[in-house]
């Protein structure tokens, strides 16, 4: 059985200049303290910084912090365009500005374009050595780009400059997980629970200890995620794998039947809960999953070896091999399907 489960991957923070202190925001407050206060929404952000930049009235530093505020939010309205051209108007009024950078780095990278994000990165360092947040988020860059190494050093300045930065310490655990390293993931993962708690720092720790065979471990971090996020399918998900590997079927079968309920078009929860109902020899209900499976995601070659060893157990050979052929066609090389086919003396 070879589940996939997904890490979700954290999301890079941008920076947010010009903060005032924390206070209510209303609708009749100036829109400098709309632009600027800490406490608005995004909505409230971009009228503020809207009515300032079209009132004209400001120059220099504090128009900059207005276009570099309203480009943060059109970034994260997912209008990089027009964010790209906040951020270019903002860097013309003041070069010196190190946000400018960061949140146009930020843009380029939403859009794919890496060699025009590190720059940008690289020039906000410059202006600004101890800028923890440039160095998380041209980690994140080279992380995109598969560059590791150079992401695992730049999550770690971040953390040296600001040892409380939790997202830092996630972005690093991914890093350290894609190379096989799940203890200083898991290490660097408690770091970030410490700071800052969330469901997909429970949900990675999980998936490290999973991955080391601390599976008791694993399924309390998932538990936290189910009774503290109980719509979120992922946590029940994740720790029917883990229970459906400690061969408890029963609270596999729970766990896969509430995570479909609330997230029906996951193909591998289908296929997870399929390979429970093998366990169980209730072989019609194991088909209708891969079935189920398969209309998701025609792609997944685990399925048809899943549905091969099923067919294995019903004594029907033919059939097996058929669907570890069916696999191979989807992925030639697909070790799973290669090995259960030589098990049975059948040349691919």
């Amino acid at each position: 059985m070879h589940p996939a489960v997904s890490t979700a991957c954290l999301a890079v923070l941008a920076l947010l200049a010009g903060l005032t202190p924390v206070r209510a925001q209303t609708a009749g407050a100036a829109p400098k303290d709309l632009c600027m206060g800490r406490a608005s929404t995004l909505e409230q952000r971009l009228a503020g910084c809207t009515a300032l930049i079209d009132a004209k009235s400001e120059t220099g530093r504090t128009l900059a912090v207005a276009l570099c505020n309203r480009g943060y939010v059109l970034t994260e309205q997912k209008q990089y365009e027009r964010a790209l051209a906040d951020l270019d108007a903002g860097i013309k009024v003041d070069p010196t500005y190190p946000c400018l950078f960061s949140n146009r780095g930020r843009a380029y990278a939403f859009l794919g374009q890496f060699d025009k994000a590190i720059p940008d990165y690289d020039k906000a360092i410059a202006l600004d050595p101890n800028f923890a947040l440039a160095y998380n988020n041209r980690g994140d860059a080279f992380r995109q780009m598969n560059e590791l190494d150079r992401a695992i050093a730049d999550f770690t300045a971040a953390i040296r400059i600001d040892p409380k930065h939790a997202a830092a310490y996630g972005n690093r655990a991914d890093v350290y997980r894609r190379k096989g390293d799940n203890r200083h993931a898991i290490e660097d993962l408690t770091a970030q629970i410490a700071l800052w708690a969330d469901a997909d720092a429970f949900l990675n720790r999980g998936n490290a200890f999973r991955d080391i065979g601390a599976l008791d471990r694993a399924i309390a971090d998932y538990t936290v995620v189910v009774d503290h996020v109980p719509q979120d399918a992922r946590g029940w998900r994740s720790r029917g794998l883990v229970r459906l590997m400690k061969n408890d079927v029963a609270g596999a079968l729970t766990d896969y039947d509430r995570a479909i309920r609330l997230d029906p078009n996951d193909a591998f929860s289908y296929n997870n809960r399929g390979m429970a109902y093998r366990k169980r020899k209730q072989y019609d209900k194991a088909f209708a999953d891969f079935d189920t499976a398969l209309k998701l995601d025609p792609k997944l070659a685990i399925v048809h070896v899943n549905r091969g060893a099923v067919l294995e157990d019903k004594g029907d050979r033919n059939g097996a091999v058929a669907a570890y052929r069916a696999a191979l066609a989807i992925t030639p090389d697909f070790k799973p399907a290669l090995d259960n086919l030589a098990k049975i003396g059948v040349k691919p």
